[in-house]
């Protein structure tokens, strides 16, 4: 069998491998490998690049702000058929740490449940509600923005991250009453 029908044949098996990137830098590196498989025509081996990500809700300045949070820091997934310069040529991208691996720097693919769980998971993230983040802390004085008891302020005292929601100490009427309130009804005092 010649070399050209060896790299053809193997080129069809593709396996999922992890690329490491300067963290923060990631959609840079997912769009410098896209632009260089698409310049030097290697649609054939690399067929997808991935960077799992999740929406995270956030407070700030009272108002509930969204932003996309890396699932995994750090690391772009690829799709590929590692076959002849293909190795070289995306660790050589700006950006590219390498690839994670073996000991002796050998790319390793990922297993098929692993894929599985990432796909699944990247599948799960992009179809619930994003996620509200809990900036939060016991004994934290924190100011209700939102319904009837809006601009009292207290105490939190117990912090429920399943249900997203505070307990809160307010002092109504000189006495202290408790106050469940979810994460975007307060902000900090």
């Amino acid at each position: 069998m010649s070399s050209q029908a060896q790299i053809k044949e193997s080129s069809t098996v593709k396996k999922w491998y992890v690329v490491r990137a300067i963290s923060g830098k990631e959609k840079k590196v997912k769009e410098y490998i896209e632009n260089e498989i698409n310049r030097l025509g290697l649609k054939d081996f690399v067929s997808q690049v991935l960077i799992p990500t999740e929406k995270v809700y956030q407070i700030r300045n009272g108002k509930k702000v969204s932003k996309e949070r890396n699932f995994f820091p750090g690391y772009v997934i690829i799709e590929a058929a590692l076959v002849g310069e293909i190795p070289h040529i995306l660790k050589n991208i700006a950006g590219v740490i390498g690839f994670l691996g073996d000991k002796a720097g050998n790319p390793t693919p990922l297993r098929v449940s692993e894929v599985n769980r990432i796909l699944g998971k990247v599948d799960e993230l992009a179809e619930s509600e994003a996620q509200i983040t809990n900036p939060f802390v016991n004994g934290e004085a924190v100011k209700v923005i939102n319904g009837p008891f809006n601009s009292f302020t207290g105490t939190i005292e117990e912090i429920n991250e399943e249900k997203k929601t505070l307990k809160v100490m307010v002092k109504i009427f000189g006495r202290n009453t408790p106050l469940e309130l979810g994460f975007l009804e307060v902000e900090r005092a």
